[in-house]
């Protein structure tokens, strides 16, 4: 009976080494043995130059290719979720006529047209382009409940929404000038 008990034990301890040494190899290729890589979610947005609804995949790099692509500051703001000082960036006091789209992917985000002086420092607005283009996530950190906003298409910081804005909406959209590009519009 002692050797069944054995043998059976030594045949368990072989396959749960066996079924670990394939998933760490699994691990390692990032998809297990016979599996199609993983195509990006799809998502719909509002694109500006098509004046309408696209469907665009989502942008997935690895942190060192936000690393390559991004500025130092834009990194640190887009993937480190931080904030630049205010009053320093390069839009916070922008009253030219256009379109501020995300540093790191390019996706339209905001308008002119619904940005206002909030005397934060930040470019603010009352409304993103579409609400497609923007996701809020909730944001617990620095021992206060807050919205954070972070672009659809590549999941990058952007800043926070507030419910102390202007008419006809009562929200901020305090945005960081280093997540975004502006290109002005005739």
């Amino acid at each position: 009976m002692k050797g069944y008990q054995f043998l059976i034990c030594i045949v368990f301890i072989t396959l749960i080494a066996c079924s670990n040494s394939s998933t760490s190899t699994a691990t390692a290729t990032g998809k297990a043995a016979g599996a199609e890589a993983v195509r990006p979610k799809a998502v719909k947005l509002y694109s500006v130059a098509k004046k309408g609804y696209i469907m665009s995949e989502k942008i997935i790099k690895t942190e060192d290719e936000w690393k390559k692509l991004l500025t130092q500051e834009q990194y640190h703001v887009i993937r480190e979720k931080g904030t630049e000082r205010a009053f320093t960036g390069a839009t916070w006091n922008n009253h030219d006529k256009g379109i501020y789209r995300c540093a790191a992917c390019g996706n339209d985000l905001f308008s002119s047209e619904h940005k206002y002086e909030s005397g934060t420092g930040w470019p603010s607005f009352w409304q993103p382009l579409a609400k497609e283009n923007v996701t809020e996530k909730p944001d617990n950190s620095l021992f206060t409940r807050r919205t954070e906003i972070v672009c659809s298409r590549c999941d990058g910081h952007l800043g926070h929404v507030f419910d102390d804005g202007p008419k006809p909406t009562g929200l901020r959209y305090c945005m960081n000038s280093a997540a975004m590009t502006f290109v002005k519009t005739p």
